[in-house]
C-alpha cells in the first residue's frame, strides 16, 4: 500500500466534517482559514474537498462527508490531494477504519504495464490496522482480475493461490493432468478445449484445530470465449474477469488467515479456460461429475456451474459449518440487480440474514434471491440427470443456483454469491476495473458467526 505513510511521519491535518459539524470546525480553525472556507462556499457536502492556506503555503485540508457513512466517502482523497503530500486525519464524526480503507481504495491504480498519471498522496496510518489489511486484500483481488488473460491463465491463478498459502503457512495441493481428469471430470471437460491445462487448487489452513470448518469455492475461468456457443466479440471484452469469484475467495481466505480467526479453512479453486478447439466440449455432450450426477451440456457458455459443481461436491462431503461459493456466473443476476449488488442464494435463513446484515454494516451490500423450487424442472434433461441450462429464457440466475444446489446436501449450510467483480466506471473509491465485491461482507459475517464459537 504505497498510499500509506508511517504513523509518526510528518503530516498535514485533514479534517473530515459533516454539515452538522461544520460550524464547530470553522470556530476551531484560525480566522483566515475559516474565512477562506466561508468565502469558497464550503458546505461539507459528500466528497467536497478544500485546501487550507497557511503562512508557509499549504497548512491543511478539509473533506466534506455529507451523510455518507461508507468508506467511499474518503475515496477521492488520495488522488485529489497534492502529489507527494502526507496527511493525518483529525478527529471527527467518522469511523477510523472506514476512513483508512476508503483512502486506500481510492488510491488504487493498476500500473503493471504503464505508470500512473500521478502518485497518490499518503495517509499516516498503521499498515497493520484493520482498514489497511482490508485494503491490501482488495488490492490483491483487483490486481488479479485486472491482469490480462495472456498473463493470468489457469497455472498462474493456481500459483497465486500457492503464494498466498506460503505466506500464511497453509497447505496447498495443485492437481492437473491425468489426476485432475480422474478426480474432477466436469472441471476437466470445461478446460479440455484450451492449450492451457486446467488446475484445481485446494488450500487448507487451521486457525484452530477444533474450530468450525469454513469451505470456500471459487470459479476461476481465466478467460471465457463461450466455447462452441461462442460469445459475440463485445461479450468477450471483459471475460478476463470471469475468474473474479476465485479472486474474491482468495482475498477472503487472506483476510481469514491474517485475522487468525479460530476456524479451519478449506479453499478450492477451479482454474480453467473455456476455449474453442477440436477437443472442446460440445452442446449435447453428456458429462460426468464428481458427485456421480450426469449433466447434459445445453450450452457451452454455461461453464462456470460445471466448474463449481465438482468443487461443491467435494467441499460438501466434509460437512463444513458453512460452504460459500463465489462466481461471476450469470448475466441474469446483473439484469435483475445491476452491477453493484451481488445476488445471494442461501439454503439457511439465519446465515443469509447474517450475511445481509454484515453487508449493510460494512457498506458491501448483497441482495437475496430465491432458490425457487418451482423452476427446478426447467433443468430436466431427456438423456442425463440434469441439463446445465434452463429450458426457458427466464430466471437465469435462479436456475443456475438451482443447478448448483443439486450438488450440496440440504444438511450443509450453503451460500452462493453471483457477482459482477467489476466497476464499469470510476467512482470515489471504486476505480474502473476489477472489484472485490462481497469480500468484506463475507469476512464480517464469518467473523460474527463463527469466531465466537
Amino acid at each position: 500500500l504505497d498510499c500509506l505513510a508511517p504513523p509518526d511521519a510528518p503530516a498535514l491535518p485533514r479534517h473530515p466534517v459533516r454539515p452538522a459539524g461544520l460550524a464547530a470546525l470553522l470556530d476551531s480553525l484560525p480566522p483566515e482559514q475559516a474565512g477562506f472556507l466561508r468565502a469558497a462556499g464550503f458546505s461539507a457536502a459528500a466528497g467536497d474537498p478544500a485546501l487550507l492556506p497557511g503562512p508557509q503555503g499549504l497548512a491543511g485540508a478539509v473533506l466534506g462527508l455529507g451523510t455518507d457513512r461508507s468508506p467511499h466517502a474518503f475515496g477521492t482523497a488520495a488522488m485529489r490531494l497534492p502529489e507527494g503530500t502526507a496527511w493525518r486525519l483529525a478527529p471527527g464524526d467518522y469511523d477510523a477504519t472506514a476512513a483508512v480503507l476508503g483512502f486506500c481504495l481510492g488510491a488504487y491504480r493498476f500500473t503493471r504495464f504503464r505508470p500512473g498519471k500521478r502518485a497518490p498522496a499518503r495517509l499516516a496510518a498503521d499498515p497493520a490496522c484493520q482498514g489497511a489489511a482490508e485494503a491490501a486484500a482488495i488490492w490483491m483481488v483487483r490486481d488479479l482480475i485486472n491482469l490480462p488473460p495472456n498473463l493470468l491463465g489457469p497455472a498462474e491463478l493456481a500459483a497465486a493461490a500457492a503464494e498466498l498459502a506460503a505466506a500464511h503457512g497453509a497447505a496447498i495441493t495443485d492437481e492437473t493432468g491425468p489426476e485432475l481428469d480422474r478426480r474432477w471430470p466436469a472441471v476437466a471437460a470445461v478446460g479440455r478445449g484450451s492449450a492451457r491445462a486446467p488446475h484445481v487448487v485446494t488450500l487448507r489452513w487451521e486457525g484452530a484445530a477444533d474450530g468450525p470448518l469454513i469451505a470456500l469455492c471459487g470459479k476461476g475461468v481465466c478467460f471465457d470465449t463461450g466455447g462452441y456457443d461462442l460469445k459475440p466479440s463485445a461479450g468477450m471484452l471483459r471475460m478476463k474477469k470471469d475468474m473474479g469469484g476465485a479472486a474474491v475467495t482468495l482475498g477472503l481466505a487472506r483476510r481469514i488467515m491474517e485475522a487468525k480467526l479460530p476456524v479451519r479453512l478449506a479453499l478450492r479453486l477451479g482454474c480453467v479456460e473455456n476455449s474453442v478447439s477440436g477437443t472442446a466440449m460440445r452442446p449435447s455432450d453428456v458429462l460426468a461429475t464428481r458427485a456421480g450426477i450426469s449433466v447434459e451440456v445445453g450450452n457451452t457458455d454455461a461453464e462456470g456451474r460445471l466448474v463449481l459443481c465438482d468443487l461443491l461436491a467435494e467441499a460438501a462431503a466434509e460437512s463444513p459449518a458453512l460452504l460459500v461459493d463465489c462466481a461471476t456466473l450469470t448475466g441474469a443476476a446483473r439484469v435483475a440487480l445491476g452491477p453493484d449488488l451481488p445476488a445471494l442464494f442461501c439454503n439457511d435463513d439465519a446465515i443469509a440474514e447474517t450475511i445481509l446484515r454484515a453487508g449493510a454494516a460494512t457498506h458491501d451490500p448483497l441482495w437475496r434471491m430465491p432458490l425457487w423450487d418451482g423452476y427446478a424442472a426447467w433443468l430436466d434433461s431427456t438423456v442425463a440427470d440434469v441439463n446445465n441450462v434452463s429450458s426457458k429464457p427466464l430466471a437465469g440466475a435462479v436456475t443456475a443456483a438451482l443447478f448448483l444446489r443439486r450438488f450440496v446436501p440440504e444438511t450443509v449450510p450453503w451460500a452462493h454469491i453471483d457477482l459482477y467483480a467489476w466497476n464499469d466506471q470510476t467512482r470515489p473509491g471504486r476505480p474502473e476495473g476489477g472489484e472485490a465485491q462481497a469480500l468484506r461482507a463475507l469476512f464480517a459475517a464469518i467473523a460474527a458467526r463463527f469466531a465466537q464459537e
